[in-house]
């Protein structure tokens, strides 16, 4: 007896296993077996061992493909490709028997195509019961399968974007006329997978007779319906295949996304609807401090919020959705890019936007304005860019004529905005051009401002004996940079890594140029230093208020922007005079006209402003176009009858403060006193006269010497890069 039992353990452990296809054939018999034999389909399939059949088989495709060289399909895979067994469990899914089944199914083919590494979508058994499973997802919203569903078609997707001419087999091939009948989502489209398998280029082409809009992109399609989920993280997930889809490169497939499929509507509708959640009030110092929103991310506390400010979770969503936006169409390829961008152009900035910005309420105009600006500081997509540029400023290139200013409604009243009698109005639209000039968009500088410079008809090209000579070439009180060292040098570490044209300036006028160049970048640093008469001037008195500050940003930010400007085409800059149509009419453009007005009112406007005036005509300062560095840095430009630049504006003002000193008693000790307390160093105590024009002295040297650093660094950047 004791022989006979270990004669038969010996054969139990000894005896080789089933040969793998054998184990897979009976596994897949036993599910099927069990839908013959069963008489109760309502019991649940997680009662029956359905589930342990459907693992045991990818283990067995797992465990027969790391036996196999790589690309070799195995007898298991060829029997379940030939036996159509995916097919067979999408029937299985559809019906959901037993309940619980079509969890399964997704889980199984889920598993399948991420445990096999071999391609299999290619195969016409594969990928034509992958369409139609994909077809089932989103079907319900808050389904029990919506889990299984999502990474179901992130796989998918993750698929596609490993290979993305796979992308073919998922385009179905649609021919709807007006006597076809329905071809909605939720019908099988005729022929599809044999159309993919004979030829995958002609399967993502859609009959040129449509006649009504065709969902041919059902893996498109599920993924936005599972979007409207109420569950956050199904939605985060559906976002992120439709990304991966977005940015696929195959023509076909970006064609079919934004012409075929509800993306573009996805995107506008929930952007307008988030939009017109938001509080028609808002601070607009709440909305751009609001804490940076990465979509995706979108933690949130509604009591935490609510507490902050009124507002705060709609203001969060909107800037959440629009940081989706942005980032799908950055990843998008380029011209599904081109046409999501202009959907958001047409849906969301003209229709829901321009009418908010076009009212007249004070307080609308303001909340617009500044959310404006926060959507101008969020956008980095090239396309939306781009389409956000023109909504403000329109399509047009050619110089400015006072008479059609308002040829584009949106961008005259903007404009208009910096000079409105609110004062709060016009620092945020300042705020908001000053956001767009850092942005790296070549049409905005030649929108706004270049496109009036181009003939350099501010500038009289006269002969030169007919020229007015300088008292020994400098002003009288002009200060010697070369005994300065903030001036006479800058580090070779800090030295500009700049493009050629940086070098190239319009030729000046003899009478201040050395062949070194030096003479010429000291007058113009002294020509600005000392365009403030010493009794108006303060900053003397108080430490830290030199120079060295304005030379390090402005040498920081000047090579910001070259960075920025590197890209764009400025050749034939600067324009020799002998080329230029100086018989034109000089008009500085719209928006130069009202900075330089606010500029000659710079006495008489409250600090905040003057602050957002002259930081905004710095910025402009600071790009390396040689036009625009002409017309804002050169004291010595020739101006032609009527014209005035930066430079004679500034000299108009000082002249009108020179006799308004004359008036003001104790002009000098009152002017510290003010400085002082701008500064902190001093407590408000009594109140002061003519408090606004003292700030605006104030703020004149300051600009007066960034103005001054600006020129010093373009010079030196230029000076680095010469022959």
């Amino acid at each position: 007896l004791l022989l006979t039992y270990s004669t038969v353990f010996t054969q139990t452990v000894l005896a080789p296993s089933l040969p793998l296809q054998e184990d897979f054939v009976y596994h897949w018999k036993a599910i099927t077996h069990y839908y013959i034999e069963t008489t109760d389909d309502k019991a649940p399939v997680n009662d029956t061992n359905i589930p342990s059949h459907l693992e045991q088989m990818l283990d067995i495709l797992t465990q027969e493909e790391e036996e196999h060289e790589s690309g070799e399909t195995g007898p298991c895979m060829e029997y379940l490709l030939h036996h159509k067994i995916l097919e067979t469990l999408y029937t299985l899914g559809k019906a959901d028997c037993p309940p619980g089944m079509k969890q399964q199914v997704l889980s199984f083919y889920t598993k399948l195509l991420g445990r096999i590494h071999q391609p299999l979508l290619p195969h016409i058994n594969v990928h034509r019961p992958v369409q139609k499973l994909i077809r089932l997802c989103g079907e319900v919203l808050a389904a029990p399968t919506e889990n299984e569903e999502i990474q179901f078609l992130c796989i998918i997707c993750a698929k596609l974007k490993q290979d993305p001419y796979l992308v073919s087999f998922f385009l179905e091939v649609v021919r709807a006329s007006l006597s076809a009948p329905d071809t909605g989502q939720k019908n099988e489209m005729a022929g599809a997978g044999s159309a993919a398998q004979s030829n995958p280029e002609d399967s993502s082409v859609v009959a040129s007779n449509s006649t009504t809009p065709n969902n041919n992109y059902n893996l498109v399609g599920s993924l936005l319906n599972l979007t409207k989920s109420p569950d956050g993280r199904i939605v985060v997930k559906a976002c992120e295949g439709l990304m991966l889809l977005a940015s696929l490169p195959e023509a076909a497939a970006a064609k079919c996304l934004t012409e075929s499929t509800e993306l573009c509507e996805l995107l506008t509708s929930r952007l307008c609807s988030f939009y017109q959640a938001l509080p028609q009030s808002m601070d607009p110092l709440d909305i751009e401090t609001v804490e940076s929103v990465n979509w995706g991310l979108d933690v949130y506390n509604l009591k935490e919020d609510a507490a902050v400010f009124a507002g705060k979770r709609a203001l969060i969503s909107f800037l959440s959705w629009l940081d989706y936006c942005d980032h799908l169409i950055k990843e998008a390829q380029k011209s599904a890019a081109a046409v999501l961008a202009r959907a958001v152009r047409k849906n969301f900035f003209v229709t829901v936007m321009e009418p908010q910005l076009m009212q007249t309420s004070e307080v609308g105009i303001l909340t617009s304005t500044a959310l404006l600006n926060r959507i101008i500081r969020q956008v980095t997509s090239e396309a939306l860019l781009q389409e956000m540029i023109l909504f403000l400023l329109g399509e047009d290139t050619c110089p400015e004529t006072p008479g059609g200013i308002t040829h584009v409604p949106l961008r005259h009243r903007l404009i208009e905005h910096c000079d409105h009698l609110s004062d709060e109005i016009s620092i945020m639209t300042l705020r908001l051009f000053e956001q767009l000039l850092q942005k790296p968009n070549q049409h905005i500088l030649h929108n706004l401002v270049l496109r009036s410079l181009e003939e350099r008809n501010y500038a009289e090209n006269k002969p030169q004996e007919e020229r007015e000579p300088l008292e020994n070439g400098q002003p009288h009180d002009a200060v010697d940079l070369e005994e300065d060292p903030l001036f006479s040098d800058l580090s070779p570490d800090n030295k500009l890594s700049s493009p050629d044209w940086l070098s190239c300036s319009p030729p000046h006028n003899s009478d201040h140029v050395k062949s070194d160049g030096k003479t010429e970048v000291h007058k113009i640093v002294n020509s600005f230093l000392c365009l403030v008469p010493d009794e108006a001037k303060s900053s003397s008195h108080v430490e830290g208020t030199g120079y060295d500050t304005y030379l390090r940003d402005a040498h920081r930010q000047f090579r910001d922007y070259c960075g920025i400007c590197q890209r764009w085409d400025w050749r034939g800059t600067p324009k020799p005079f002998e080329k230029c149509n100086l018989d034109t009419p000089f008009f500085e453009g719209h928006f130069l006209k009202v900075l330089f007005d606010r500029m000659g009112r710079i006495l008489d406007q409250p600090y905040e402003v003057n602050l957002q005036v002259t930081s905004v005509l710095s910025k402009l300062s600071l790009l390396p176009h040689p036009h625009l560095h002409e017309y804002l840095l050169d004291p010595y430009i020739n101006l032609g009858p009527g014209c005035r630049s930066l430079f004679s504006v500034i000299v108009r003002v000082v002249g009108e403060l020179m006799m308004r000193i004359l008036r003001i008693p104790d002009f000098t000790p009152k002017l510290l006193l003010v400085r002082k307390r701008l500064l902190g160093m001093e407590p408000e105590g009594l109140a002061i006269d003519h408090v606004t024009l003292l700030e605006g002295v104030i703020v004149l040297e300051e600009f007066c010497k960034e103005l001054a650093a600006i020129a010093f660094v373009k010079f030196h950047a230029s000076a680095s890069t010469s022959p």
